[in-house]
């Protein structure tokens, strides 16, 4: 019921719809009820009121009315506390589904007033930070469920400062989407053995296939330098040479036929990971794209991973 209630004053509040960052959150975007304590506390002060009209108690009644000027003042400091306050950027590195997100946020504010004790929220997550006019970045981490583009839900930013007699907050809801890998496949089969293309069983020295023609570098060997062409271009080029190598693999996903759809993402996933784990150079051919060529390292993982959670869902039969 909770959640409910909440998400009906969700709907009401600002913004409805997903906003282009930097977003600066000015007066109308700032909402502030009293907490429970605050309540108690206007109960408490209501009552010490009536007493002291009731007892002609002078001293009773003056203390009742500071005290209440004390609690306004304290609605007005928490508004202030988020009034102005600037959402930058927010920035995420990809994770597999199922595992937490760690979403970056930059908060900034436009003024030198500081700070205090904010809250970043969404769901049962919860981050403090406290920060002045050179402002903070805060870490926030958002649960994943499946691979592909996941849009950044509606983020709650609150205070209870300085008394906890009220509670200001206001959201902000990034037209952003960050890209959730694929699940690797937990028991799945070795790596597949190498093709018999660019992962053919023979070994070559360095040397015997040339690859390409490329520009000088230090360290070059002086036997690797193309002299007849370098004077046709009149700089010195280097003859670069392609060796084939048994730990040349071609990650195909016709190798997956006979798994469901979404396992046999989840399997050329694994794959990428072992290759990677055991530095063997792999290429990835996957239906409706462009093969993806051999290489290995954190871009090209990214690259075959990205290709993998881009692929589209699987149409019902």
């Amino acid at each position: 019921m909770r959640a409910a209630l909440r998400s009906r004053m969700q709907a009401l509040t600002r913004p409805r719809a997903p906003e282009s960052l930097p977003v600066r959150l000015d007066r109308r975007r700032v909402y502030v009820l009293p907490t429970a304590t605050g309540l108690f506390f206007a109960l408490l002060l209501g009552t010490m009121g009536l007493g002291a009209l009731n007892y002609n108690n002078n001293p009773a009644l003056l203390l009742a009315l500071l005290l209440a000027g004390a609690a306004q003042a304290s609605l007005l400091f928490a508004h202030l506390q988020l009034s102005g306050v600037r959402i930058e950027a927010v920035a995420a590195e990809p994770v597999a589904a199922g595992e937490p997100l760690s979403l970056r946020i930059a908060l900034g504010a436009g003024d030198a007033r500081q700070r205090r004790d904010l809250q970043l929220r969404h769901g049962d997550e919860v981050v403090h930070a406290s920060f002045d006019a050179s402002g903070t970045t805060a870490e926030l981490r958002l649960p994943t469920s499946r691979r592909g583009l996941m849009p950044l839900p509606r983020l709650e930013l609150r205070t209870v400062q300085p008394l906890g007699l009220a509670r200001a907050w206001a959201y902000v809801w990034p037209a952003q989407a960050t890209l959730v890998y694929p699940a690797a496949e937990p028991h799945a089969p070795p790596l597949p053995a190498a093709s018999t293309g660019e992962g053919r069983a023979r070994d070559a020295r360095a040397g015997d296939d040339l690859h390409h023609l490329r520009g000088y570098r230090a360290g070059d060997a002086p036997r690797t330098i193309a002299w007849k062409a370098s004077a046709r271009r009149d700089s010195l080029l280097v003859r670069e040479y392609e060796q084939h190598r048994r730990d040349h693999l071609q990650l195909d996903w016709s190798a997956t036929e006979g798994l469901a759809y979404e396992q046999r993402i989840r399997r050329l996933a694994r794959w990428v990971d072992d290759a990677e784990r055991e530095g063997r150079r792999y290429a990835l051919r996957l239906p409706g794209t462009a093969p993806i060529a051999l290489g290995l390292g954190p871009l090209h993982r990214h690259q075959c991973l990205r290709a993998l959670a881009m692929m589209p869902a699987e149409t019902p039969a």
